[in-house]
């Protein structure tokens, strides 16, 4: 069975309509996710978009994390 060039045009259409609202999903989701982060105050993104304004070896760390808090977050024994 061979399929005739106007039935894979069409097949093609889904496809790429299907596709296109996945990423449009997984996109909006992914700035809720952002979005509602900053406002809970787990992350501030702010500070990362500074990074490649402020990249200097004498710059001082966006997050400081100690090798026990590391342990500690990861659910090991310190």
């Amino acid at each position: 069975m061979s399929l005739d060039i106007e039935t894979a045009y069409t097949i093609q259409g889904y496809a790429y309509v299907v596709v296109t609202g996945i990423c449009v999903i997984l996109l909006y989701g992914y700035v809720y996710h952002l979005y509602h982060s900053e406002k809970k105050g787990t992350r501030d993104y702010e500070k990362y978009a500074n990074i490649a304004l402020d990249d200097e070896l004498d710059s001082k760390p966006i997050e400081t994390t100690s090798p026990w808090e590391k342990k500690k977050n990861k659910g090991e024994s310190a």
